[in-house]
């Protein structure tokens, strides 16, 4: 009886972001609804800001889906209809932020902090390991160390 009801409850949450998208938005056509999903799929809900327009309930999310539809019944491509977006709500607006010279510091600090990371470690171990094997004697400090092994013999031999 717990299984089924959690095995409910479960396909019930995983279908929680199709009820997003309202009936009255699909399109006829399942190829343009195919086209205006996966275009949600890449827009941010400014309200909701972690969830695309596809996935959320708000209001402005469901305008965008609107707008998304009745730029692709207007014949626009999708890079149309995200460049549409994109010009009147910014680049915010983009789940996944396109690789441009203005985006390139967004793109490239990951890589730049992962290498950081890496020099960082690699001279803390080096480091750490000079420390544990320290440097060679010298010929005078092995022969003081000589002195003090014989001394320490002697005193333990009486």
């Amino acid at each position: 009886m717990i299984r089924r009801g959690l095995l409910v409850l479960v396909l019930l949450l995983s279908a929680a972001p199709a009820f997003a998208v309202n009936p009255d938005e699909i399109m006829a056509d399942p190829a343009l609804e195919s086209r205006a999903r996966a275009l949600s799929t890449q827009l941010r809900c400014m309200v909701c800001q972690n969830q695309s327009i596809d996935d959320s309930n708000a209001e402005l999310a469901k305008d965008l889906r609107v707008l998304v539809r009745e730029r692709i019944l207007d014949g626009d491509s999708d890079e149309a209809v995200i460049d549409y977006v994109v010009s009147r709500y910014g680049e915010f607006v983009l789940l996944n932020p396109r690789f441009e010279t203005k985006t390139l510091l967004l793109w490239g600090a990951p890589i730049v902090l992962l290498l950081a990371g890496a020099a960082a470690m690699a001279v803390a171990a080096r480091r750490r390991t000079g420390k544990l094997t320290g440097t060679a004697l010298t010929t005078e400090e092995r022969a003081q160390l000589a002195q003090v092994l014989r001394e320490r013999e002697q005193g333990n031999g009486d």
